[in-house]
């Protein structure tokens, strides 16, 4: 393989203040290299140390990892824990009145619940899921939109020991009935409608959908929380308010103690084709990682207000929102609306109002946000901010600026995390009291992460020249499975050429630091003219030039040079009617990126939209991009865009 090329220069480094690395859990960058060296001369009594440190055992393990049976590792297999248990009783002896969740809702009235509140909830709500006859390993889909009520059905089927498979509530029914039908699940966790921006969106008809689309007849139970009061359709056969369900149960359940891989809960992800994957995380291990990279990455402390704004239905609400955070013993804020309602100032008004320490959102929030009103933070007081968090794909770096100076006034560093629903919990991230950072990298790995670059074969790739990212040694919150398909979860992430390494599916180069630049997916590196380019660097390119808000860049056949680059472009000022105009921009920006990268990374085309195509959490659908490209007929399901009319506009805008 020829090596993936990376031109972009990023040269700014920011060092963490002498203030925050004395406070920092991992001060200095001697500490972080203790740590690694720790798990490099002894792996397994480095994870056992953490494991018995960080989790509360209710039988301690005598093994750490198996390794027997590779690439399907076991990790501290013998111990049993509950990590219902550990989320919210370990605190109840400490902190039983400490705030666990702030609830926002979207007319943004704001509830707060307590530690022990929560817990009495989650006891009731887990006896009323007993009564109907729900049990230890049975699978549970829960289809709810942001709330308390939603970690209130997580956690209280980690307390009983069944396998929750929660769905974004933005899934259409198809989706939905896809992931019943495949995790063979007795029973859906649902609610009338969710509120969004003012708007009711009823949530039940699509359930009622999705048990009519093939065989659901796994499911005996669909319990319904009333959240809007609309009228609802019933079936009194399956059908159950959750009020009612709850009415009368007991504040006290009993914890059901599972073995530390007892598979905690399953999380698909779905691809451009075939069937979705459903991820299996366990208990043990996958409760150890987010729990450490709150401490390491996000330097949690016992005063923190945290905010991860994912939704649930994502692995980052998952890890950071319904487990991580509450595993801490930490107060976190929840949120049920969107970004922009009222108005564009939504989420820093609620920094203000709830004293926010710790901010996590997603580059795709930040770049929206910084077209709707580059200076509108400015009208709020966002000094209670100390770490601010991006996640789910590259910053770059032009973003990653106005976020340092105007949400954290220069003063909060950012920790840009590289992770997967695969990997569970961060993987590479700065450990801001340790190292400085750079706009756009994800830096080193955490302790114990043993990452890597290399080719087509499993070879390292040596310099600064781009490859496949692999983890090369396997960690506890790893995915254990393909729930129901081994040979598939051997394929995508174990493949024969890759030496046993974890293949993570992301192009990355290691600078002259060792820091790790993610360049996009495997199947985003473009080959142009024999030059293999990341398209994130282009993208980052794009969006460095000050009239653009946004990009998004994919391939396209081209009969010369094997692939053509498209660009997709949102600009920060309204999109222009004349096609001259247009024609200009476009020049401009393919002669900018040209100075920025080099002639080679000039877009082809470029198409001019006012956004792009995404879905309700923010994540831009490139794989409609590349249809769109090519000339062909959208064929996937477009349900879960929060704008579906842009594919048009898209469709008839090539410049």
């Amino acid at each position: 393989m020829s090596s993936i090329e990376s031109a972009l220069n990023e040269i700014r480094v920011f060092h963490p203040s002498e203030e925050f690395v004395k406070q920092a859990n991992v001060s200095g960058m001697d500490a972080y290299l203790a740590l690694c060296k720790e798990a490099e001369d002894d792996y397994q009594g480095f994870w056992g140390r953490l494991a018995n440190e960080n989790i509360a055992w209710k039988k301690p393990f005598t093994k750490v990892l198996d390794e027997s049976n590779a690439p399907f590792f076991k990790w501290f297999e013998d111990g049993e824990l509950n990590v219902s248990y550990n989320c919210l009783d370990r605190h109840l002896a400490t902190q039983p009145k400490k705030t666990a969740i702030i609830f926002e809702a979207d007319n943004g009235a704001v509830t707060n619940i307590s530690y022990h509140e929560l817990h009495a909830r989650v006891c009731q709500f887990a006896n009323g899921l007993k009564s109907r006859g729900i049990k230890m390993g049975d699978r549970v889909v829960v289809y709810m939109p942001m709330s308390i009520e939603a970690v209130v059905a997580m956690q209280a089927c980690a307390r009983i020991g069944a396998i929750h498979s929660v769905v974004f509530g933005g899934f259409s029914s198809k989706s939905l009935y896809e992931r019943i039908h495949d995790a063979k699940a007795c029973a859906v966790i649902t609610s009338d409608a969710q509120m969004r921006g003012g708007k009711v969106i009823p949530l039940k008809p699509a359930v009622d959908e999705a048990l009519t689309l093939g065989d659901c007849r796994s499911v005996h139970s669909v319990i319904v929380y009333q959240r809007a009061k609309c009228d609802t359709a019933w079936n009194a056969e399956h059908d159950i308010w959750w009020h009612d369900l709850i009415a009368g149960q007991s504040e006290v359940c009993d914890p059901q103690w599972v073995g530390a891989e007892h598979p905690l809960f399953i999380l698909y992800t779905s691809g451009s084709t075939g069937a979705p994957k459903g991820v299996q995380h366990s208990s043990g291990g996958y409760l150890l990682m987010v729990k450490l990279s709150l401490q390491w990455v996000f330097d949690y402390k016992p005063t923190d207000v945290f905010w991860c704004t994912a939704d649930v239905g994502w692995i980052t609400g998952h890890s950071y929102v319904a487990y991580g955070p509450l595993a801490m013993g930490a107060t976190q804020v929840i949120f049920e609306g969107v970004p922009t309602y009222p108005d564009a100032g939504r989420f820093w008004k609620m920094i203000q109002d709830h004293k926010v320490t710790t901010f996590y959102t997603a580059p795709t929030a930040i770049r929206s946000l910084i077209k709707l009103g580059e200076d509108l933070p400015d009208k709020y007081d966002l000094s209670s901010l100390r770490l601010l968090g991006s996640v789910g794909e590259p910053i770059n770096p032009d973003a990653w600026m106005w976020y340092y100076n105007k949400i954290g006034q220069a003063r909060c560093p950012i920790v840009d995390t590289w992770w997967q629903t695969e990997t569970g919990a961060n993987m590479i991230a700065p450990l801001p009291g340790a190292m400085p950072i750079k706009p756009g990298t994800c830096t080193l790995p955490l302790p114990g992460i043993k990452s890597g670059i290399v080719d087509e074969v499993g070879h390292d790739v040596l310099g600064q020249n781009g490859g496949f990212l692999v983890i090369k040694r396997p960690f506890p919150s790893q995915i254990r499975a393909i729930w129901g398909d081994p040979e598939r979860y051997k394929k995508s992430y174990f493949p024969e050429e890759m030496n046993g390494y974890y293949l993570a599916g992301d192009s990355a180069h290691l600078d002259e630091d060792g820091y790790t630049w993610i360049m996009g997916r495997i199947d985003d590196v473009l080959n142009v003219s024999g030059h293999r380019l990341g398209t994130m660097e282009i993208e980052s390119a794009l969006a460095a030039h000050e009239l653009v808000s946004e990009a998004a860049v994919v391939g396209r056949p081209h009969d010369i040079k094997g692939e053509a680059i498209s660009a997709f472009v949102v600009l920060k000022g309204a999109r222009p009617e004349d096609p001259a105009e247009i024609r200009k921009i476009a020049q401009i920006l393919r002669d900018w990126v040209g100075k920025q990268i080099g002639p080679i990374a000039k877009p082809d085309e470029i198409r001019f939209g006012d956004n792009l195509p995404k879905t309700r959490s923010g994540k831009i659908m490139r794989r409609l991009l590349r249809t769109i490209a090519k000339g062909d007929e959208i064929t996937q399901d477009v349900s879960t865009l929060e704008n579906p009319a842009i594919l048009e506009q898209l469709k008839n805008a090539v410049h």
